[in-house]
């Protein structure tokens, strides 16, 4: 029986999981989990790169404690944070994390030398502040030009695990510097940031393998034979793969953590002036497709009021309390720029609802109901420009990730919408990140196939829609709120 291993890496934790095909169905199992978070030295966020290589290590070695003697590998992890190389294989800097406010209000100096227009037309992708290309235009320009390598989070981990450099494509494809037209890296964008193309390792698709871990990491460390393969390194693309979609029916997707990214799956990119104004990104995805996506501020509200509250209450817990109060009371714009890292969550609600003139919430059961109501209105306004922008209708959104657990927000998103929602699976992006591996290894013929098998394996729960009374004055409310802001 094959062994497949995803090292799946959020902003918040990572886990090493395992899996196999027994009798018709994937059985995962985690083997290991650990923290992860960014922290301020000399003025700046970084990343800890190196615990995320020692507690992959860590990992593999519980692996081999536990019996794998080989396995398959794959990893995934958060977008468009980058390492610079030199000559040797050393790291220049400290990974800097996104939520850095290096970035702040770079996006308008950028565009003065290069439109907005024309570099969505050029890559499709939204404009984030934290987007690597503005994190590069701000980087001291005597270090940029000593790398000899750049590439993003998990490509790093990949040559630390094999010793090839690469940039994988759906997460490469967030950096927004890739060309939509010749699937390469742009050039003028290039020129603008003063860097090479041999400055970036190849562009490499999901799905190649790429050999063994280094046999001196086995011996150093006692760890299992690992045959590595390239899984798509985003973790909302891993995620993507693992919607347990069916071919027939008009979906779409919202992969719910830290982030929440409400899309569809294409075929062809769609980066015409419409999608550009709405902010839609065209992330490109495995086996040929684009995730047409919006970024939603997601979970990382609640994340930091619980973190305030001294973890003092679990996640069920503040869902449970939310859903005693009094829906659509107090509503904020979740996407708004000050809810992106503040220096504290719950006075930051609460002063946007003060500014707003309405009922400031109090209790962790108040602040919560507040966060999952504009949540699910925010899904709203997103699905209704998607459908539009597409000219279709969307019959089923599937919410998958650590956010289909929460079935109060579930089923706000299903009435809200007036959508069936189906939840499921909780464990999409290490689903999706094993998935490939399967296809590369030959156990799973192809990505419709995939997506059975973990429909087989999970099946979802589904969320009809009920009448919210009110819900046109709510929706008015909202408007208004959303429009002032």
């Amino acid at each position: 029986m094959m062994n497949y291993i995803a090292v799946d890496i959020g902003a918040s934790s990572g886990r090493l999981v395992q899996a196999q095909l027994n009798k018709g169905r994937l059985e995962l199992r985690e083997i290991h989990r650990f923290g992860n978070s960014f922290s301020m030295r000399h003025g700046h966020e970084y990343w800890d790169i190196d615990h995320l290589f020692a507690e992959i290590i860590k990992g593999l070695q519980t692996a081999k404690q536990q019996g794998i003697e080989s396995c398959y590998l794959g990893v995934d992890t958060w977008a468009v944070d980058y390492v610079l190389l030199d000559q040797e294989g050393n790291r220049l800097e400290e990974v800097f994390a996104y939520r850095d406010g290096r970035t702040d209000g770079v996006p308008d100096q950028f565009h003065a030398w290069m439109s907005r227009e024309q570099v969505y037309a050029k890559t499709g992708i939204q404009e984030l502040p934290f987007n690597t290309l503005y994190q590069l235009f701000v980087h001291d320009r005597s270090q940029l030009h000593q790398a000899d390598k750049i590439m993003l989070v998990p490509d790093y981990l990949y040559y630390r695990l094999s010793g090839c450099k690469l940039n994988e494509v759906t997460n490469a494809s967030t950096m927004q510097m890739l060309n939509l037209s010749t699937r390469e890296f742009d050039e003028e964008l290039l020129e603008l940031l003063e860097l090479r193309r041999d400055q970036f390792s190849e562009l490499t698709e999901p799905g190649r393998a790429l050999g063994s871990i280094r046999p001196e990491l086995i011996e150093q460390y006692d760890l299992p034979h690992c045959e590595l393969i390239v899984v798509p390194t985003h973790d909302t693309a891993s995620a993507v793969v693992g919607v347990p979609a069916q071919q027939e029916q008009s979906w779409a997707f919202i992969s719910s953590g830290t982030w929440s990214l409400l899309g569809v799956e294409l075929a062809q990119p769609l980066n015409n002036p419409a999608a550009m104004e709405a902010n839609y990104t065209n992330e490109w995805g495995a086996y040929g497709t684009y995730r047409f996506l919006k970024n939603i501020m997601g979970l990382w509200m609640i994340q930091e009021v619980r973190r305030e509250s001294g973890d003092a209450y679990s996640f069920p817990e503040l869902a449970g309390l939310a859903e005693a109060e009094t829906p659509f009371r107090s509503l904020i714009p979740c996407n708004a720029s000050r809810f992106l890292n503040p220096g504290s969550m719950i006075a930051e609600i609460q002063l946007c609802c003060k500014e707003t003139g309405q009922h400031i919430p109090q209790t962790m059961g108040e602040i919560a109901r507040c966060i999952f109501d504009s949540l699910a209105l925010t899904y709203f306004d997103a699905l209704r420009e998607l459908e539009k922008l597409q000219n279709k209708t969307i019959d089923v959104l599937h919410i998958v990730g650590g956010g289909s657990n929460n079935e109060l927000l579930c089923q706000l998103t299903a009435d809200v919408l007036a959508k069936t929602v189906q939840a499921g699976p909780s464990e999409s992006t290490a689903l999706g990140n094993i998935a490939v591996q399967m296809i590369t290894s030959g156990e799973v013929g192809k990505l419709s196939e995939a997506r059975e098998l973990i429909a087989r394996s999970f099946p979802p729960r589904v969320f009809k829609p009920r009448p919210i009374r009110g819900l046109n004055q709510v929706l008015q409310r909202w408007d208004q709120l959303t429009n002032h802001l």
